[in-house]
């Protein structure tokens, strides 16, 4: 790990498109700026592991689950968001679809939600 020494308005590089700036610092806390490419998802280590656990969760299934979902396939159903419906739910498939998570960041802005 390397540790480095900065003071408020200094900023650390990493690799060309990242910058970690210190905006404040308040006691043992400190507050971080950070400018990063959108195709790189920034989240607190403990946001980041309730994603990839419930991403884990969301990818698991046994093979009671796919003899359910071969014996009847109207138990197959997306998960959606219940802000992304804006009607009836859709008819089921036939096709096993996989869980999704909605995650931070992919949600639509609020005016849109509505």
């Amino acid at each position: 790990m390397l540790v480095l020494s900065r003071q408020r308005d200094e900023t650390i590089m990493i690799g060309d498109d990242i910058e970690i700036t210190i905006v404040d610092i308040r006691g043992d806390k400190v507050r971080l700026g950070i400018n990063a490419p959108t195709r790189i998802a920034v989240h607190r280590k403990e946001v980041y592991d309730a994603i990839k656990a419930e991403n884990q969760r969301a990818a698991q299934f046994s093979s009671g689950d796919l003899a359910i979902a071969r014996a009847d396939p109207s138990l197959v159903r997306p998960r959606i968001a219940a802000h992304r419906l804006a009607g009836p739910a859709p008819a089921p498939t036939s096709i096993p679809l996989r869980p999704t998570t909605v995650r931070p960041g992919n949600l639509p802005p609020p005016a849109a939600r509505a």
